[in-house]
């Protein structure tokens, strides 16, 4: 009884070896498991009871997999099936093809069958998907010898494929001084929101197209409406930055309590996004609007943020801005600067 016990713990033991992935270091350790994905640099595969163990490409002696995988060379080679070593080889059994060889120093990718699908997913995702960005929210209240109370909103949100880039955003200040018979009693009423689509021609040239709405009390700006286009250059496209330079045309509606005026205008901006070590991103934008209508008028706008990572979803975020008209409504000003700080809620679909 326990050598027929003994011989079937036996088989089912090396049924599971048989049907599970195998990797073999050089220094003779062996992993089994289900192999996930490699860059050509490093390999993870996912085993029972380490969970996902990375090694380093060049440390394999051998690789089997039970499981079709997706195989790249750095040719643009492009192969799927199960993959052994053979003389120093990696070996792909084709259903179309039968077996071919590729280099073991030439693999430059290698994804599993599900790896493959999320990826495939994120060149063309639908509408509810491949969406990052985050809020944030700050609120300050003084009672005492001061009442004030200020309300600070941010919103972004960031969609991007293979070909596409969607950018939604959206901020508010609302401040106020209650104390008794305070002139102004609103010290701050601006909102700012917009969209950006842009679609790559080239892998360096884009076209944009970008709606922006403003409304600001204090400048006695109901609502201003800016409608752009143009073609923009990817001047820096990295893992850790990206810089872009646009150029094109808008048409401007901006509507006063006093009065209306339509303005045709040049879209002359710069964009940077950068990671500042492992947990700080960095953003910075600067725009500049020449009036063609009435030469020598303009509006600017600038703005700097960071945001820092708490946790996966929380961060502490610090935003700057500064928005600039040369012809503003008699009595205000030219200038408004808005600076808000607050937690940073993120969220990634």
């Amino acid at each position: 009884m326990y050598k027929l016990l003994s011989i079937s713990l036996l088989t089912i033991l090396f049924s599971q070896l048989a049907l599970a992935d195998q990797v073999v270091l050089k220094n003779g350790d062996r992993l089994t498991g289900t192999i996930v994905k490699s860059d050509g640099k490093e390999l993870v595969i996912k085993t029972e009871f380490a969970g996902e163990v990375t090694v380093q490409w060049s440390a394999i002696q051998e690789l089997n997999s039970t499981e079709p995988l997706h195989v790249e060379s750095k040719e643009g080679q492009k192969i799927q099936g199960t993959v052994k070593t053979e003389d120093g080889k990696i070996a792909v059994q084709t259903t179309d093809k039968g077996q071919v060889e590729v280099a073991k120093d030439s693999v430059s990718l290698i994804r599993s069958q599900s790896e493959q699908a999320a990826y495939e997913q994120t060149l063309h995702p639908d509408w509810l998907h491949g969406w990052t960005g985050g809020a944030t929210v700050s609120f300050a209240l003084t009672r005492g010898n001061s009442e004030t109370k200020n309300l600070a909103l941010a919103f972004t949100a960031d969609r991007k494929t293979l070909d596409d880039h969607l950018g939604l955003y959206a901020n508010s200040v609302y401040a106020t001084n209650d104390a008794p018979l305070a002139v102004p009693n609103v010290s701050a009423n601006a909102a700012r929101g917009g969209l950006r689509y842009d679609h790559d021609l080239t892998k360096k040239l884009f076209a944009f197209g970008a709606l922006d709405f403003q409304t600001d009390a204090l400048q006695l700006l109901d609502l201003r409406s800016v409608f752009s286009g143009g073609l923009g250059v990817h001047v820096i496209e990295s893992e850790h930055t990206t810089l872009d330079l646009l150029g094109g045309a808008n048409y401007t509606r901006e509507r006063y309590d006093t009065f209306s005026r339509n303005i045709a205008g040049l879209t002359l901006g710069e964009e940077l996004t950068t990671k500042l070590g492992a947990f700080t991103s960095l953003t910075q934008k600067l725009y500049f609007y020449p009036d063609l209508t009435n030469t020598g008028e303009y509006r600017g706008t600038f703005s700097f943020g960071t945001v820092t990572k708490i946790n996966s979803w929380l961060g502490w975020q610090n935003a700057f801005e500064d928005i600039y008209v040369t012809n503003p409504p008699p009595g205000t000003r030219q200038n408004d600067i808005l600076l808000t700080t607050g937690f940073n809620f993120s969220f990634k679909r």
